[in-house]
């Protein structure tokens, strides 16, 4: 199974860029970023999520079709509670990036 999210849409479609640097211990991060991307997946406008991270640095990129289903995702109740426990509780700090994909390109062997 391939790690990289194929979106299976023509561009133009949206990448939201979040990396971070983790807070010591999970204190049940682990469990919520699981839920999330469940969550995430049944979102109307969803197409992909791709996700790596080391000891330092935690980058995960999910697809959309367009900004409101980003702004919807951005609001819903559930993902606003992880989004409160990530600032109070599992981040050190973090930067989001929303970007529109105009051109795409996948390979596979």
């Amino acid at each position: 199974m391939s790690r990289i999210a194929k979106t299976l849409r023509k561009p133009p479609y949206y990448a939201v860029i979040f990396s971070s640097q983790r807070t010591e211990g999970d204190q049940g991060y682990q469990n919520m970023a699981e839920k999330m991307v469940e969550l995430a997946t049944q979102q109307k406008g969803f197409l992909g999520i791709e996700s790596t991270n080391d000891d330092e640095l935690g980058i995960t990129i999910s697809y959309w079709d367009s900004l409101e289903a980003i702004q919807s995702w951005k609001e819903h109740s559930a993902h606003q509670i992880a989004q409160r426990k990530g600032k109070s509780e599992w981040y050190k700090q973090f930067a989001l990036t929303v970007c529109k994909v105009e051109r795409d390109n996948f390979f596979e062997m």
